[in-house]
């Protein structure tokens, strides 16, 4: 497994500490270069963290689909999630919910058996893929939101490297591993390489590459 319950815990915790430093921010502005505004994707976020986690469910999980919550948008526009933080909590309430649901995910990816496999869109995938996912979804949308609030953030280059090599097994381009993850998930541009209006992941253990790239 290259990436392992801890890598989400350790990204979820940077997370919020680093969103914490924006906490008296405006969050209705846009997250950087998407539609949602920045309080809107960190529920976007948390609700992926949580749905990962219910995917693997271990004495039955879903090969063929998701489980059958009920998703809905909050606003005209916004995600249709079914994770949502009270608005009279406040900053400091949808970050609680942000680390909450990346508790959970770190609680399954921690005790389902090896071989579980459930079902993504992008592939069915095994525990460490669902972890990488999460990891992936809290770096670029931490990135998103910190463009908004217009404060610092950089995840560690080796975790970076770690959930390229897992998820993105054809990204090969001259870049640390941080650059090449934005550029892989049509956050930027690099040298050479124009900024991707459409991507995914390869969510299949079978995809993953045995070594990773040497992290910048």
């Amino acid at each position: 497994m290259l990436v392992t319950a801890e890598d989400v815990h350790e990204a979820v915790r940077l997370a919020v500490a680093a969103l914490s430093a924006g906490a008296e921010a405006d969050w209705s502005v846009k997250a950087g270069s998407l539609e949602w505004d920045c309080w809107d994707t960190v529920e976007h976020l948390s609700d992926d963290l949580f749905t990962y986690a219910t995917q693997l469910t271990p004495d039955n999980p879903p090969l063929t689909d998701g489980i059958p919550f009920y998703f809905a948008p909050r606003q005209p526009g916004g995600p249709s999630n079914t994770i949502f933080a009270d608005r009279d909590a406040g900053t400091a309430g949808l970050l609680r919910v942000l680390e909450a649901s990346g508790a959970l995910l770190v609680a399954m990816v921690r005790t389902v058996p090896p071989d579980l496999r459930a079902w993504h869109p992008y592939g069915v995938a095994d525990a460490g893929g669902f972890a990488a996912m999460g990891v992936v979804e809290t770096l670029v949308h931490v990135y998103d939101v910190a463009e908004g609030l217009g404060i610092g953030w950089e995840p560690p280059q080796d975790l970076c490297c770690r959930v390229l090599t897992r998820l993105f097994p054809d990204v090969q381009v001259d870049a640390d591993p941080w650059q090449a993850l934005l550029w892989a998930t049509g956050r930027t541009a690099l040298p050479g390489h124009p900024r991707r209006t459409s991507w995914r992941w390869s969510g299949s253990p079978d995809a993953q590459q045995v070594t990773a790239p040497a992290a910048g």
